[in-house]
């Protein structure tokens, strides 16, 4: 499955266009890591712990993206999208994007 951020992807033609497809995760933070960002507030530095959180349900809301699309007969995913919002102690990574195919 191919992914572009762009409406094309490079050399290839999109012979169809299916529609849209969304992947969105909903992830808890929990008490260690927040006391560990809190203390790197204070002090200054980077929170690896929510880093890492952060890459982990981006990939997971990529890949759920990725499977409806391919669900749905597509075989590329252009325009692609990823917003990132807080909701009290949640995160909610969104991703979307056009399932097309791609020749």
């Amino acid at each position: 499955m191919q992914l572009s951020t762009t409406n094309q992807i490079s050399e290839k033609k999109i012979v169809q266009t299916i529609g849209p497809v969304f992947g969105e995760v909903v992830e808890g933070m929990n008490f260690l890591k927040d006391f560990g960002a809190g203390i790197r507030d204070i002090f200054g530095g980077r929170s690896q712990g929510y880093e890492d959180e952060v890459t982990k349900a981006r990939e997971a809301a990529l890949n759920e993206m990725v499977e409806r699309a391919r669900e749905l007969g597509a075989n590329a995913v252009v325009g692609v999208r990823i917003d990132l919002e807080t909701i009290g102690q949640m995160m909610l990574i969104h991703a979307q994007g056009t399932a097309v195919v791609i020749e």
